[in-house]
């Protein structure tokens, strides 16, 4: 067993460094890699303010809602206006997966990145939501040599997503309720007045 063990490690060993050697700059995408994990980990986790050092302090960002961050403070307050103690959600968390390797700069200092995200939301009501997202990213290199994100803007198909579904339902489901109440209404009337024209017939003979 600890043969077949070593054998095993050997191989996957072996398969790791034979990828990495047909990836070009594969020690600058899996630096990449690590900055986007590390980025939805503390998302993940509800610790907003561990993904800030993974940012520029200038990140430009753009939700899936459309609010825009122009800081690290905006981002920080963005998520705990959103999912903090007094938010409006009880929790969120996402996975993001690239379409392809980050396209690098000639001097290898930028690269822009796009993908597709998943996107869970737990309200504090109970209701969930998955949102399928698109998303565009760039990450530069900082003058001490690590990678961040710079900018990132995350898209939904608006006319096709749970919250849209759930409020269409709402409205069939009230308007249903509304036209039974309605119905209602309208046989208690016509039965109330016409026991009153039948009380009035009665006095007159």
């Amino acid at each position: 067993m600890r043969l077949l063990a070593a054998l095993l490690s050997a191989a996957l060993l072996c398969a790791a460094t034979a990828a990495g050697a047909e990836e070009p700059d594969h020690a600058i995408h899996e630096e990449l890699r690590g900055v986007l994990r590390a980025i939805v980990g503390a998302i993940n986790a509800g610790e907003y303010d561990r993904m800030l050092p993974y940012m520029t302090e200038n990140v430009e960002a753009t939700s899936v809602t459309q609010e825009v961050m122009s800081s690290r403070a905006d981002v920080s307050n963005y998520f705990k206006a959103w999912f903090g103690p007094a938010g409006y959600m009880r929790r969120m968390e996402m996975k993001l997966d690239a379409d392809k390797l980050t396209e690098l700069s000639p001097d290898r200092s930028w690269g822009l990145v796009r993908g597709k995200a998943l996107e869970h939301y737990e309200a504090k009501d109970g209701d969930r939501f998955d949102f399928v997202t698109r998303w565009t990213a760039v990450l530069v290199r900082g003058d001490d040599g690590k990678w961040r994100l710079r900018a990132i803007h995350f898209g939904t198909n608006h006319l096709d997503n749970p919250v849209l579904t759930k409020v269409s339902r709402t409205l069939i489901r009230d308007g249903i309720a509304g036209g039974v109440v309605a119905l209602l209404a309208g046989l208690a009337i016509g039965w109330w007045l016409g026991r009153r024209r039948g009380a009035a017939r009665a006095t007159a003979a």
